[in-house]
């Protein structure tokens, strides 16, 4: 699901860029809202039943409404940081009202990055949405925060409602900047525990014209032929499926630690066999398992050998959020788009063979799962 984490690295970077939307707040300063004072004074908030919260809510659902109603093309910069450095990855989205939306990622070193793909949501009910809004993942965000309006503010030379998301403790967990006029997302920012920014989010060079029926003859031409050629994926399954395909011999965990639940999945099949994508999130944090039946070489190019709680696995440079290794005749790969330690733990949470003996000697295509990624599923 995700490609955030194929990106090039660029320590201490501030996307000069993106500054002219970026760190744009809401009115009144930092806008701490009713909701969040309540949070951080520790007092229970039924956000369904504050005025604030509900216009929040119902601004997210129009976002993640526009998505799918509106045509549009722009730019979408996805930025990380970490105690290493930073990352940045740069796509262009093209999108027809009700129709597809061909994703062109930009050449930034990772050699299977920068490949174009089609959105497999043929008739538009399962849309990949902008900056990672969608209508389930909305659900999740309110189920696992507390939302507010937190007035006006403006992203992309644009004006826009900002509404923000708080966690029990009291603590800021993102903020979003919504189109005033079609409620797209154009701006999101997401903070540790500490009110430090550890990602940003935005979508820029925003156009609202008409791209007649298909966003494919919108798009260049080399992103048209790479999209039209991806291998299917199915119509994403429901939790109840998902959960269904452990008589199969899947693991297809329901939760994940931090918070993360499984709400989306799909499978596809390879030269190797089937290979089952997982997604889990908290509304804000997104993690892809992906499960394939073989085990892994002892090298492949460009991974290498780094332990993470305790286990030998695979990773990608340069923010090692792609990871994969084998256990017991199924392959693993983790692609995420969370902080750091709950990366971690979701590592450490899956299966994994002794710590001898387990580098075992056949699969293929490992390297291909990480290019079917797509960052807002």
């Amino acid at each position: 699901m995700l490609v955030a984490v194929l990106a090039v690295t660029v320590p201490g970077l501030l996307v000069t860029s993106c500054g002219g939307q970026s760190g744009s707040s809401a009115a009144g300063g930092d806008a701490v809202t009713a909701a969040g004072r309540a949070a951080a004074a520790g007092r229970a908030v039924l956000p369904s039943r504050r005025p604030e919260a509900v216009r929040a809510v119902r601004l997210l659902s129009l976002a993640a409404q526009a998505a799918i109603v509106t045509s549009y093309q722009g730019q979408e910069v996805v930025t990380r940081w970490s105690e290493g450095g930073g990352s940045v990855l740069v796509s262009s989205i093209w999108h027809v009202s009700g129709g597809k939306t061909v994703t062109q990622t930009m050449d930034t070193g990772a050699s299977f990055s920068s490949q174009p793909y089609l959105s497999s949501d043929a008739d538009s009910q399962s849309p990949e949405g902008v900056l990672g809004i969608t209508a389930p993942l909305v659900q999740l965000l309110e189920s696992h925060y507390l939302v507010a309006y937190a007035g006006t503010g403006s992203a992309d030379n644009r004006t826009a409602q900002v509404v923000e998301a708080w966690r029990g403790d009291g603590s800021i967990a993102a903020r979003f900047w919504l189109d005033d006029a079609t409620k797209l997302p154009l701006e999101r920012e997401v903070f540790d525990t500490t009110a430090h920014v550890i990602s940003q989010d935005v979508f820029i060079e925003v156009s609202f014209a008409n791209l007649g029926a298909s966003p494919q003859r919108a798009a260049p031409a080399s992103a048209r032929v790479s999209a039209e050629s991806r291998g299917p994926w199915t119509d994403p399954l429901s939790r109840h499926q998902l959960l269904a395909l452990r008589s199969r011999g899947w693991l297809v965990p329901s939760e994940l630690p931090g918070g993360l639940s499984l709400f989306t999945g799909a499978e596809t099949q390879a030269g190797s066999g089937t290979v089952l994508d997982l997604g889990f999130s908290d509304g804000l944090s997104m993690v892809s398992v992906f499960e394939q039946h073989g085990n892994l070489p002892d090298k492949m190019a460009g991974w290498r050998k780094t332990k993470v709680s305790g286990h030998v696995v695979f990773v990608v440079e340069p923010d090692q959020r792609s990871l994969t290794w084998s256990c017991r005749g199924t392959v693993y790969t983790v692609v995420a788009d969370a902080p750091a330690q709950t990366v971690d733990a979701v590592v450490g949470a899956l299966p994994h063979d002794g710590p001898s003996g387990f580098w075992k000697r056949m699969s293929r295509g490992i390297v291909r799962l990480a290019s079917w990624a797509n960052p807002f599923h």
